[in-house]
């Protein structure tokens, strides 16, 4: 017996837990994958944020020229806002990873992450570099690159003022030295145990014409990007836009583009390209050597001997070709190209096996039952057979046709946590404990179970991650990552308690188990000056999904000062301090992360007028969650229904960020929201991107929203008119009022005022001039119109006292 073995799940590519299911290719994928395995080539593409990639450059690289192609983004877009819900921060990260790895399975491209946090807008590299480590980043680039190997590497921005965005410029000024350290043994040595030096051969930044400027030149590198793949029925431009349209959350759905689309390219260092990105490099097997020339030969004859109407028949050559491709001395070449090779003779032979979990999430101390999954078309009747942990491995024979089953048990060692959110982390990056997992989309390490296949007198080997499978009435058959779970979780009913007094409040916690017979004791942990009643709660669930509330009474001394709360779960001596968070969007797989069970004890010295507050939603935010917190009454609105209801009711209408971008409704009910305040309400407009606009004419009278911001969130700040009623009823606001702020202060400011308004707040980013339109308002009529490019969708669930006391202020009378 034959026995060729590489161990897959080691490779640098990125095969995600969720797309890591078994490959289902039509015949002309399988052709289009064949014509790849000549190319040796690879190109790494790199930017800062999940959709700063140009996704028709992408799929022209991976599937036109058929080059291994990656996408480096920086970030994961943590710092944006988020058009599809309230997440934020971390979550909204969470999300738009899932968004890029759509993408990628759309355009053929793979995905890599630096250790970089998005701390939102940043005006200039300088300020970017001062909140990350920049050391760490770079070393973080040069990994990848020395991982991935590219032959060429291509920048989205240049490295200056032209980016936009000191996050974009940040991006290339790190590929430029990158491109040099990489190659450079005593850069980064600490590496060099994994990996080796690589030199690429050159670094292109792709030009671009948007957002009012144009860095593009006719005497630049120009490629035609825009053609047609008659095996696939479309076009590349088609092929992007439908990848594009995965950043969701960003709202970038856009059309299909058809025709040909020409991208630009200036040198930034290495030899230059004239007439194609890859002038002058060898990007198939090298035919000076024999066995390298053979593979080549090899290859080309599969792909010439190929039937479309009969894949299989490919098969025996398929199985010489790994034969060959084993003894590639290029450990990395050897392994990505077996990969390819193993992967097309599963899809050639019609055989197909994947392993599922009987629920959707375990315990990480309990075994988990498995079925695996498994059939083949191939009339020779290969064996799969299945090492469930680390028992004997199970066979079963793949009768041609007949779906197979079998049984196991395996047990997770960690939880299913995302590796960058582990550990807390500071502003800048994320804290990841081992430099393997860097460049990683996802977990590299999932739950999974070791398979190998024999067909032709070949012993193959492959991995499957353990996934959940389930039918939905209405999506059909639905795959969702397994979740590894602590095995009791606790959810607090409220993410943070206000004190404007000593009074006591209540805090409901709800325990679940996760496994059965687990027994122990429910403490809260609270900072100094903090008292809880009663001092803890034993728990006893006897069986697995149990769920038990518990509700504690905290209370502040007179100097007790804002902190955290933090739900301490002891079972069997073990110290369990989780919650868990799910996230749910159809357009990408369910995603669940465990942050700490705590909650935010904020004291606040904020006065409250008025009561009944009606919010129009917008595009997302948890301000209503805020003000009910101090009290408030909160009425949800619905923008269609605003001109059949009786507005008088409400001390003030807020209307929900970027409302004024989304909602279909709002040109029509804008009008009986400005007669609302002209009969004496209050109406407060938070920000909005200045296009699309559903609406020009938002307030009474004129002005001009603009990207304008401020993003250094301890900018200075200038009360311009200390006496008006907003800065003085019911809470006294000062400078102090603006301290604690985080990431920003505000963002799309106006100008080009209406005299008839009143601009109450200066600030400006370090060596910027003074801007004015953070927050103004009009009186008009009776009431009273207020417009705020300020922050409050953050500041207020971060729990920053000013901005209560500010907001508060602005839907008072």
């Amino acid at each position: 017996m034959k026995l060729i073995f590489f161990t897959f799940n080691l490779l640098f590519f990125s095969i995600v837990a969720f797309a890591q299911v078994s490959p289902q290719l039509s015949s002309a994928e399988i052709k289009l994958r064949i014509e790849k395995l000549g190319v040796t080539g690879s190109v790494l593409y790199i930017a800062a944020h999940p959709d700063d990639e140009n996704t028709r450059l992408l799929s022209y690289l991976a599937t036109e020229r058929k080059v291994r192609t990656g996408y480096l983004s920086l970030t994961r877009g943590d710092g944006g806002q988020n058009l599809i819900g309230t997440e934020q921060a971390e979550e909204l990260g969470l999300i738009r990873t899932q968004e890029l790895l759509a993408a990628r399975r759309i355009d053929g491209a793979e995905q890599f992450f630096t250790r970089a946090n998005d701390f939102g807008f940043s005006k200039t590299s300088e300020e970017t570099f001062r909140i990350w480590n920049k050391d760490s980043i770079l070393s973080d680039v040069v990994w990848v690159i020395r991982k991935f190997r590219p032959d060429v590497i291509i920048t989205r921005f240049p490295p200056d003022a032209r980016a936009g965005h000191g996050h974009h410029a940040a991006s290339a000024i790190l590929a430029i030295e990158a491109f040099k350290a990489a190659g450079d043994p005593a850069a980064f040595p600490e590496q060099l145990s994994s990996v080796n030096p690589w030199k690429a051969q050159r670094l292109l930044w792709n030009t671009f014409n948007f957002g009012g400027n144009n860095t593009t030149s006719e005497d630049q590198l120009k490629v035609d990007v825009g053609q047609y793949n008659p095996l696939l029925g479309t076009s590349y431009g088609e092929i992007a836009s439908e990848s594009r349209s995965q950043h969701k959350s960003q709202g970038f759905g856009v059309a299909k583009q058809r025709g040909e689309s020409f991208e630009y390219f200036g040198l930034l260092a290495g030899t230059p390209a004239r007439k194609d990105l890859l002038d002058g490099i060898s990007i198939n097997w090298d035919p000076a050597q024999s066995l390298m020339s053979s593979i080549s030969r090899a290859a080309s004859d599969i792909n010439a001997n190929y039937r479309i109407d009969a894949p299989q028949s490919s098969l025996p050559a398929l199985i010489r070709l790994y034969d060959l491709v084993a003894q590639v001395p290029d450990k990395q070449l050897r392994e990505r190209k077996a990969a390819e090779v193993a992967d097309l003779i599963l899809a050639a032979s019609g055989t197909w096996f994947e392993v599922y979990s009987q629920e959707p999430a375990y315990s990480v101390t309990d075994s988990i039952p498995l079925r695996v999954q498994a059939i083949s078309r191939y009339p020779d009747a290969p064996t799969l057979t299945a090492f469930f942990g680390n028992t004997p491995g199970r066979n079963v024979t793949l009768t041609p046709n007949q779906l197979t089953s079998l049984q196991g048990t395996a047990k997770a060692s960690s939880l299913s946590q995302p590796y960058w959110l582990a550990e807390a982390h500071p502003i800048g990056e994320y804290v990841i404990d081992s430099r393997q997992k860097i460049g990683y989309p996802e977990n590299p390490d999932p739950l999974a179970v070791r398979f190998t296949l024999r067909i032709h007198n070949r012993t193959i080997p492959f991995s499957r991650p353990v996934l959940y499978k389930f039918t939905d009435p209405v999506r059909g058959e639905v795959y969702r990552p397994l979740e590894i779970t602590p095995p009791v979780i606790a959810s607090l009913q409220s993410s943070r308690l206000l004190y404007t007094s000593q009074q006591a409040q209540s805090l409901e916690l709800k325990l679940k188990a996760f496994t059965a017979n687990a027994a122990g004791e429910l403490r809260l942990r609270v900072p100094e000056g903090w008292s809880v009643q009663p001092q803890s709660f034993p728990f006893d669930f006897k069986n697995e999904a149990e769920e038990k509330s518990f509700r504690f009474q905290i209370v502040p001394s007179e100097k007790a000062v804002s902190g955290r709360l933090i739900a301490d779960i002891n079972l069997d001596g073990t110290s369990w301090s989780k919650s868990l968070r799910s996230i749910q969007y159809d357009h990408i797989p369910s995603t669940t992360w465990f942050p700490d069970a705590t909650a935010q004890l904020i004291r606040l010295n904020v006065k409250k007028a008025g009561n009944r507050i009606g919010y129009l939603p917008g595009a997302g935010d948890l301000i209503p969650e805020s003000l009910k917190q101090l009290g408030y009454e909160v009425v949800i609105l619905d923008a269609a229904a605003i001109a059949t209801m009786d507005l008088s009711g409400f001390d003030a209408i807020v209307t929900g960020i970027r409302l004024y971008n989304v909602s279909s409704q709002i040109s029509y009910t804008n009008k009986f929201l400005l007669k609302y305040v002209e009969d004496g309400g209050i109406l407060v407009v938070q920000y909005n991107v200045n296009q699309p606009l559903k609406l020009n004419a938002i307030g009474p009278y004129p002005f001009t929203i603009t990207r304008n911001r401020v993003t250094e969130e301890n900018a200075s700040v200038r009360i311009l008119n200390p006496a008006h009623r907003i800065f003085n009823y019911p809470n006294k606001i000062s400078s102090q009022d603006f301290d604690g702020w985080v990431q920003e202060r505000g963002l799309y400011f106006a100008e080009a005022l209406d005299p008839r308004y009143e601009s109450l707040l200066s600030m400006w980013d370090t060596g910027e001039a003074e801007n004015t339109g953070s927050l103004f308002v009009a009186n008009y009529g009776k009431g009273r119109f207020v417009y705020t490019g300020l922050s409050f969708f953050r500041q207020l669930p971060a729990g920053v006292p000013g901005a209560y006391r500010l907001f508060v202020n602005l839907i008072s009378r």
